[in-house]
């Protein structure tokens, strides 16, 4: 692989703490966790003891104030390593940060310490049973009743919505308007009328807890209103960036984790007298996977570089997602192919990341919508 640049030692010191954290505290229950449909609730409280939980928010708040490099870190160990069911990364990455960037004070006094301390989990709550990717037109909404709002609807596919103690809601305050009638309102867990679905049976990422959720004239104070009225569809697409590097991040680092794997592989597996890895398909195989996740990490990590200086744009982000999720999906079906019939057996972590990395083609928006908003960047005027 091509020297990463873009860490310094400091940098690789957080990295080998973060990755004996988890061969301690998450390797040898994974496969517990992925039966139970859910992580061990203590894992958040062990890492957020550790700082490994959204390390970029300032220390007034109990955080690190270190730049996204480190979140990056956290991402790539856990992805490398398999531990999908793991869900810092939307915590940290995408939840917390909404906080941050449009709580008024009090709203971080209050929420941020926890998030960082693992008292306090977060999920976001965008996507609907109708509408999908498509934002504007979701059909939850929160009227204002007095100081209250009241908020009805049903949302789904949350990640750690079964853990989750606050939940930034995507409603709308206005029914009558599209994008200008969204706002952000934090609901918090035993809220009256708030109700956690069943935990979601899905193909891969077994030991995610990803559920519906369901609101029934649920009454929240006004003060739960993140940021502005109306202006909650701006902050998403202000948001999107990093939640796609992210998982750009995270699609990176599984197709360099597997590859690793399968090398190994092909060198131990015997097949008519002798290794895999001497047949010419197998070498080839190995090298065209090698050419381009070398090449897709090089493009990552040239993105993580420009979004520490706040120059990365919607349409880099949108490229960075698509590529790197397609080539994860096509590296790990090749490496799946080398592996034969052990590949198909669910014991060999092959088929576990087989499974688990088909979503990263649909969240964060599906890859469909990432090449809309590259064309029509192209064809702009």
């Amino acid at each position: 692989m091509i020297p990463r640049t873009i860490f310094d030692s400091d940098h690789e010191q957080f990295r080998d703490s973060v990755r004996k954290f988890l061969e301690t505290e998450a390797v040898p229950f994974h496969s517990q966790w992925e039966k139970e449909g859910a992580i061990d609730r203590q894992l958040w409280n062990k890492a957020g003891a550790q700082g490994f939980l959204a390390p970029t928010m300032p220390e007034k708040y109990g955080g690190v104030g270190v730049d996204f490099r480190y979140n990056a870190i956290v991402d790539e160990e856990i992805s490398r390593l398999g531990l999908t069911g793991i869900g810092f990364g939307l915590h940290s990455d995408i939840a917390v940060p909404y906080i941050l960037n449009y709580g008024t004070e009090d709203q971080k006094q209050r929420y941020l310490p926890g998030c960082l301390s693992g008292e306090i989990v977060t999920a976001i709550a965008m996507t609907e049973p109708g509408t999908g990717s498509d934002l504007q037109n979701v059909k939850t909404t929160a009227i204002l009743d007095g100081d209250e709002y009241i908020i009805n609807g049903s949302k789904t596919f949350i990640t750690n919505g079964q853990h989750a103690d606050t939940v930034v809601v995507v409603c709308k305050t206005n029914p009558h308007e599209k994008a200008s009638g969204i706002s952000l309102i934090m609901v918090d867990a035993g809220t009256p009328g708030f109700e956690k679905g069943s935990n979601l049976e899905k193909i891969g990422m077994k030991a995610q807890d990803t559920s519906e959720l369901f609101f029934q004239d649920v009454r929240v104070p006004k003060a739960n209103l993140l940021g502005e009225e109306g202006k909650g569809f701006v902050y998403l697409m202000e948001e999107l960036p990093q939640e796609r590097l992210s998982i750009a991040l995270t699609a990176a680092a599984s197709c360099e984790g597997v590859l690793e794997q399968t090398v190994e592989y092909v060198k131990d597996r015997k097949a008519f007298g002798k290794p895999i890895a001497s047949f010419q398909n197998t070498q080839f195989k190995l090298a065209e996977m090698d050419s381009e996740v070398t090449s897709l990490r090089v493009f990552v990590d040239r993105c993580l570089e420009l979004h520490i200086q706040g120059k990365l744009d919607a349409v880099t982000a949108s490229k960075a997602k698509l590529l790197s999720t397609d080539l994860q999906c096509k590296v790990i079906d090749e490496c799946l192919q080398l592996h034969g019939g052990y590949g198909y057996m669910w014991e060999y972590p092959v088929a576990r990341a087989f499974a688990d990395a088909r979503v990263q083609r649909i969240y964060g928006g599906t890859n469909e919508i990432m090449k809309l908003i590259i064309s029509r960047s192209l064809l702009s005027d």
